[in-house]
């Protein structure tokens, strides 16, 4: 299961290797940090720090820098924060529409990012993974002198088997049992694998541990791409499921009996009622208006007051409240997250989402459940893909080894 802890506290356990492991991903989540106060967040005493951050900057993980003294007189204290510009991993966002890869540095630093188009043209792996590869090696080649690639991580749009990456079904555009995270790994060649995870998931996971939802332990991310993906944050940990496929929000059953027919074969999914398709013919849109841009010209109409547009966004918000209160009620969240295309489709319905909240959702569960929108904007589930590609150098800081092939040159 994949684990989106807060920072406010480390992880159960005293072992040494427990406290080299949390005292990195509390630097790499949080930022910089005083030797003092990681001291106290871990319960230790401060030469067992010094002993911790010793090994860590020896494996060029952290680095120990002054603090800003501000005029203050006396010895200036250390701050320990992560190593940005020597670690690094490479994420990739795989959408309906887009490719985009990224190099991200320890501390959640974007210092590359590449973007390409994907036509909507079916099962179409080869081209996925050729174009990915040649960003994937872009970005390596402008790495820093020097710097380790530690990781790879992807978010696909798509139910993911857990282990192995391979695309068990992506609706939007038919593939079934795809070997996506191995095909990958061979075309980029870096010497790692590829870690691979659904989009939702991951966008859940982004906002629990740097976005919208830090501090929060309890939340639901909602997706919008063509369709609808959920994540869901119990207790700090995402909500994966028997299999690893937990959480298909998208296809909550709302409409059973007039609903629009869903990629999935049924009809009156969330995602059928809220997801693109239906709120662009709600506003009149012609068959080949699709995207992104054709979802958010529509939001922008609505706003200059265009009456197709705003009776779309009326009708589309009044689905989306519903499957909105139904994972209330169930979940009990703190907080509930809009990001995708759904960011600005809820920013243009909420009123009509929070009516049908004050209407269907049990009170005590209503005044608890804030409603945010992502604070990533399009690259959510990209951020998410770098945490995942961070997972086993965080959780074994000094037992994750580094090909020699990963090192940019």
């Amino acid at each position: 299961m994949l684990k989106g802890p807060a920072v406010d506290r480390p992880p159960a356990g005293d072992s040494h290797r427990r406290n080299l492991a949390a005292l990195l991903r509390r630097v790499h989540l949080g930022g910089p940090v005083s030797r003092v106060r990681l001291a106290e967040w871990l319960g230790v005493n401060r030469s067992t720090v010094l002993a911790l951050t010793g090994e860590l900057a020896a494996a060029g993980l952290v680095r120990e820098e002054p603090a800003p003294t501000a005029g203050r007189t006396g010895r200036p204290s250390l701050l320990v924060r992560p190593a940005s510009d020597a670690v690094h991993v490479l994420a990739f966002d795989i959408a309906v529409d887009r490719l985009v890869a990224a190099r991200v540095g320890l501390g959640g630093v974007v210092s590359g990012r590449l973007e390409a188009t994907r036509p909507r043209a079916g099962a179409d792996l080869d081209f996925v993974v050729s174009v990915l590869a040649d960003l994937g090696r872009a970005l390596q080649h402008s790495a820093p002198p020097g710097s380790v690639c530690v990781g790879v991580g992807a978010s696909y749009c798509g139910m993911i088997r857990p282990g192995d990456g391979l695309v068990r079904y992506g609706p939007d555009l038919g593939w079934v049992d795809q070997a996506f995270g191995v095909e990958l790994a061979r075309r980029l060649d870096v010497g790692l694998p590829v870690l691979v995870g659904n989009e939702a998931h991951l966008g859940a996971v982004a906002e629990h541990q740097r976005g919208a939802g830090v501090g929060v332990r309890n939340l639901v991310y909602l997706h919008g791409d063509v369709g609808v993906g959920g994540g869901i944050i119990v207790g700090g940990e995402l909500l994966g499921g028997d299999g690893g496929y937990g959480s298909e929000v998208g296809h909550m059953l709302v409409n059973p009996y007039q609903g629009r027919p869903c990629g999935c074969g049924s009809h009156g999914c969330l995602e059928a009622e809220v997801g693109e398709r239906a709120l662009l013919d709600a506003a009149g849109r012609p068959a080949d208006s699709i995207g992104r841009d054709a979802v958010r010209a529509v939001v922008a109409d609505a706003a200059r007051g265009d009456p197709a547009a705003r009776e779309a966004l009326r009708h589309v918000g009044d689905w989306l409240g519903i499957g909105v209160a139904n994972v209330v009620n169930l979940f009990n969240p703190g907080v509930v997250i809009f990001g995708g295309t759904l960011r600005e489709v809820f920013q243009g319905s909420a009123p009509h989402v929070r009516r049908r909240i004050r209407a269907n959702v049990l009170p005590v569960s209503r005044d608890k459940a804030e409603l945010r929108v992502s604070a990533f904007g399009d690259d959510t589930t990209l951020i998410g893909a770098a945490e995942l590609g961070f997972a086993p150098l965080l959780d074994d800081p000094l037992g994750t080894p580094v090909p020699a092939a990963s090192r940019s040159s």
